[in-house]
């Protein structure tokens, strides 16, 4: 009977010992995870940064968007107390030598460019800047 007692002690004392502990890694873990991402957008904007403004022909191949919803509905009745949604565009470019690139754009270019637009796109890195369309 005193060994079961003891266990039941033991938990306790990993509750309050081991759990703090545990938090406190997994704290650690995001907080580190957040730092990398903060590095890498950093890094790939100084690389944006040092790479040359490039205006080849291209062909606009494909439009997607990605869109996250949130809603959250509170009460007995399950009304809606509030939502929300955000909209990434992205635009595919063929290029003259057939390779393809993808790039996220704003939702107003997204909206002027058609799929199987030709033109000049000019871009810096990974970052679009503009696409002027050829006229026919």
């Amino acid at each position: 009977m005193s060994s079961w007692r003891g266990g039941i002690s033991n938990v306790r004392c990993w509750i309050f010992t081991g759990a703090p502990v545990f938090i406190g890694i997994i704290f650690v873990i995001i907080f580190i995870m957040i730092i990398v991402n903060i590095f890498s957008g950093l890094s790939q904007w100084e690389k944006n940064e040092k790479s040359p403004h490039l205006s080849v022909p291209a062909m606009v191949k494909v439009k997607r968007t990605n869109t996250i919803r949130n809603g959250h509905s509170y009460g007995h009745n399950n009304n809606l107390h509030s939502q929300s949604s955000s909209t990434t565009y992205y635009i595919t470019f063929e290029l003259e030598n057939g390779d393809r690139s993808e790039f996220h754009i704003s939702g107003k270019n997204f909206g002027v460019l058609a799929e199987g637009g030709v033109g000049t796109l000019t871009f810096q890195g990974t970052r679009y800047i503009d696409f002027t369309r050829k006229n026919c």
